[in-house]
């Protein structure tokens, strides 16, 4: 029997929930505890190594986070990892942010909501754009690979919750040095959820979409109801670009799609 796990996560502005289903990562062996599971996968190495967080499980599987994050995204991001671990029934986020300059200063958070989304995915972040933000308003620096990737990353960004609006002045190189190809990595289902989740709720036009996200080997299968068939390909494309996603199975249904006789 393959255990399954769901989370239900909101954001402060966000007035529905994402729900996220993925297969459970389990310890490599009998002494590992539920917090070395939890540190061992990809997204916390990736993305929350530098965040003081404790994760404890009691026996009947609830998980307390505690501790500090620097965005409300990490906040997130933590829930949807430990809540697709083995085991785990309910998760009790106690975690709190403590970037100050990102508390206070919306720009600065902004700036790190950005480049957070920019890394899940494989096809816009090579490490070549840079970020900066003025009242709300981003722009967006460096050297794209082609027309096609530069129109991608100033999609995405123009989306995240809190840009006002985008400037582009990226680049379009006519000859690059190669980069390193993270296409075919393999990431563990618990951190594909939770980069997935997590992306989902960054993005206005996806955080108010009841989704249900089910994982397995890398392939990606999205449950829920769109209001319409734009929304519902944008979260296709959001995920298919999602760093480990090998596939993406959409069964999403449109709620004002028109009804055959």
């Amino acid at each position: 029997m393959k255990p399954k796990a769901m989370i239900s996560l909101a954001l402060a502005a966000a007035a529905v929930a994402m729900l996220a289903v993925s297969t459970p990562l389990r310890a490599s062996a009998g002494e590992d505890t539920f917090e070395t599971s939890f540190r061992k996968t990809y997204a916390y190495q990736t993305y929350l190594k530098d965040d003081a967080i404790r994760a404890e499980v009691t026996t009947d599987g609830v998980v307390t986070l505690t501790g500090t994050v620097a965005e409300q995204s990490h906040q997130t991001l933590a829930q949807a990892i430990a809540a697709n671990l083995a085991g785990v029934v309910r998760v009790d986020n106690r975690l709190v942010i403590g970037n100050e300059a990102a508390a206070t200063n919306r720009d600065v958070s902004i700036a790190r909501e950005v480049n957070l989304a920019l890394r899940f995915h494989r096809n816009v972040n090579d490490g070549r754009t840079y970020v900066t933000v003025t009242d709300g308003v981003v722009t967006l620096q460096g050297v794209a690979s082609g027309t096609a990737q530069k129109e991608l990353l100033a999609a995405f960004v123009a989306d995240v919750a809190g840009v006002k609006g985008v400037q582009n002045e990226m680049t379009v190189a006519t000859t690059l040095e190669p980069v390193a190809q993270t296409s075919n990595e393999t990431l563990d289902d618990a951190s594909i959820t939770a980069q997935v989740v997590t992306a989902l709720m960054t993005h206005r036009s996806t955080s108010s979409v009841i989704t249900r996200v089910t994982t397995r080997n890398g392939e990606v299968t999205l449950t829920g109801i769109t209001m319409n068939d734009a929304q519902n390909a944008m979260i296709v494309k959001l995920v298919t670009d999602i760093r480990g996603v090998t596939s993406v199975k959409n069964q999403m249904t449109v709620e004002n799609a028109p009804r055959t006789n």
